[in-house]
């Protein structure tokens, strides 16, 4: 035997069987290797997808949230319609519910409830002051006054004939408020009254704008309502006619950040204040104001939706408790969340309700603005 023989090591015998079955196996083994790899790869990229897609989301989120300028609550005062009958004249009694409207305007107030501290039955605004002494008669000119005020100048001529209580109301100062537009002001949000004009099958009513063009709005109105409108970003310059859709007249505040004017509402007596409001819920923070209350200074509001601020007459708010037949207390204090001073160590024996206003209002704005922030950030969902 020779040495290389003796040195070859002997072959593995495998039959032909054997090694096809396992050729197959091992096949087998190797495709649901690699589609469990493909799986897993696949699973990866999906995850890293959604993972990628929410962080997008999130940082859209947080722009959005930095970007958006509405705001969700409303200011509201309230005052008895009596503060005219310490006007010694017409012009004078216009002139102080001009005076009332600009203190309004200048903080972004959104409603004026105009209360009778008498108690009567005032829920129209149909009527006529005969002079000082008729009670509830004031509050009527007063909210007609207000509404006329707050009315762009290029739709009173429709929504306000000529009436005596406005008499000497194109004296006062205007309010200048963002709806006031002038014919070329460009604004996203107008204020307009639908025109009595006929229109094709399935186009929307036409509207004054106060434009040098009308608008046709995406809906068939009946002529005569007052109506806001968003006009579109896009608009054919050639066209003879502008295009927008209507609006609620508080998106202009909740989306836009625009202060949209105030609206007027009349109350019969001080609790019907609190118990018309106009929001389903209510008014969630209440202020009386009074030198007898508690120092403003001292004081932080809670987050709310819709604040209310009450101001008294001549007499204070314990005149207006004491005439309201639905009330069974004697301290205002009671009525409300709270009862503020916001005037402390003030050097007039009185205030005027026109000034307590302007007072009251300055020395809330900040303690507003805080509040609201502190509801923005979780506190309070719009």
């Amino acid at each position: 035997m020779s040495t290389d023989a003796a040195v070859k090591k002997p072959k593995t015998v495998f039959s032909q069987s054997d090694e096809r079955v396992d050729w197959r196996k091992r096949k087998a083994e190797i495709k649901e290797a690699q589609r469990q790899r493909k799986e897993a790869k696949l699973i990866k990229q999906l995850e890293k997808q959604k993972q990628q897609e929410a962080a997008e989301r999130e940082k859209l989120e947080l722009e959005q949230s930095q970007n958006k300028k509405g705001r969700a609550y409303t200011v509201s005062v309230a005052l008895p319609g009596s503060v005219l009958d310490n006007a010694q004249s017409t012009e004078l009694r216009t002139y102080l519910a001009g005076q009332i409207a600009r203190a309004c305007v200048v903080f972004c107030v959104d409603e004026i409830v105009v209360f009778d501290e008498q108690g009567e039955d005032v829920k129209s605004v149909e009527g006529e002051f005969k002079g000082v002494g008729k009670k509830g008669h004031a509050c009527i000119q007063l909210a007609r006054i207000l509404q006329y005020l707050e009315c762009p100048q290029y739709l009173r001529k429709w929504f306000f004939p000529k009436h005596q209580d406005l008499q000497y109301a194109g004296l006062l100062n205007p309010l200048d408020s963002p709806h006031h537009m002038r014919i070329d002001d460009e604004s996203e949000y107008r204020e307009g009254i639908v025109l009595d004009r006929p229109t094709k099958q399935g186009q929307g009513s036409l509207v004054n704008c106060g434009m040098r063009k009308e608008v046709r709005i995406d809906k068939q109105l009946q002529s005569g309502l007052r109506v806001t409108v968003r006009l579109n970003k896009t608009q054919n310059q050639e066209s003879k006619l502008c295009k927008a859709v209507v609006v609620a007249p508080s998106v202009p505040r909740t989306d836009g950040g625009l202060y949209w004017g105030y609206s007027v509402r009349l109350a019969s007596c001080l609790s019907a204040v609190f118990t018309e409001s106009p929001y389903e819920e209510g008014y969630d923070v209440t202020v009386g104001t009074s030198e007898r209350g508690s120092n403003v200074d001292q004081t932080t509001l809670p987050p709310f939706k819709h604040l209310l601020v009450v101001f008294g007459g001549l007499q204070g708010l314990e005149a207006s408790v004491d005439a309201d037949q639905n009330l069974d207390v004697t301290d205002p204090s009671v009525l409300f969340d709270l009862y503020l001073n916001t005037c402390p160590g003030q050097g007039s024996r009185t205030i005027r309700t026109e000034e307590a206003i302007l007072v009251s209002m300055a020395a809330l704005r900040e303690k507003i603005t805080a509040a609201f922030s502190g509801a923005s950030n979780g506190l309070l969902k719009s």
